[in-house]
């Protein structure tokens, strides 16, 4: 059993809650705790993250630009309340970072560069051992642990797909491919198939609301394009 787990490419949403509360014991545990946030609600890569620029972020609108890589759909996505918060309280704090005013970067080291993917690296591969999780935490399970956590709050495969920005739908559906739980309703009539809703019986309230604002703002919509089938 230990060894299926430490293969797992992706954290669980309460590995994810414990490797937040081990960030709150350690240094620049502001700026590191607004990263690995952002990285599991937007489903980031590593370089997307780290890429992320001052001028990207639209606190008041509560919007944020996101630059998918590898040739994916960048896209924009909705900002919530708690984020917002972190954000705001890491760029109180990163003012204080050496070059701060003459850099755009979001997240910066202590020596006032780019943060770079090898310190990022470190920062959650020793925080997840501190914690001691199952695994060992490397940043693309952020990305995944999105993926896993959208599939198994009943989102739509497309959705997904548009949210992470994959232009290849096969990258998707790894994520849906183990939920049994899209085939409950498959039998019901038609008119008695409910609208695709996002469970949080799984999720603590730091959590829930962020996804269901995500369905709110950027799912729903989608239903006029017919990205959700009934």
């Amino acid at each position: 059993m230990s060894n299926i787990m430490l293969k797992r490419k992706y954290l669980t949403h309460s590995e994810i809650e414990v490797l937040l509360k081990e960030l709150e014991k350690h240094p620049h545990a502001d700026r590191n705790i607004c990263m690995i946030f952002m990285g599991f609600i937007h489903g980031f890569r590593v370089s997307e993250l780290l890429g992320l620029k001052l001028s990207d972020i639209d606190l008041e609108g509560k919007k944020l630009r996101v630059q998918r890589l590898k040739n994916g759909f960048s896209t924009i996505h909705p900002m919530v309340a708690r984020e917002i918060q972190l954000i705001r309280k890491w760029l109180s704090l990163r003012q204080r970072y050496k070059n701060s005013d003459q850099s755009d970067w979001l997240f910066l080291s202590r020596t006032g560069a780019r943060m770079s993917r090898q310190q990022f690296y470190k920062i959650i591969r020793q925080t997840s051992l501190k914690a001691n999780l199952a695994v060992c935490a490397n940043p693309h399970m952020l990305r995944h642990s999105c993926g896993y956590a959208l599939a198994d709050n009943g989102v739509d495969t497309r959705l997904i797909q548009d949210y992470l920005g994959h232009r290849n739908i096969r990258h998707t559906v790894r994520y849906t491919a183990s939920n049994a739980g899209r085939f409950e309703t498959i039998w019901q009539e038609r008119g008695k198939r409910k609208l695709s809703t996002i469970s949080t019986k799984l999720l603590t309230n730091k959590f829930s609301h962020f996804f269901n604002t995500i369905y709110l703002h950027v799912f729903r919509k989608n239903q006029n394009n017919s990205l959700i089938q009934a």
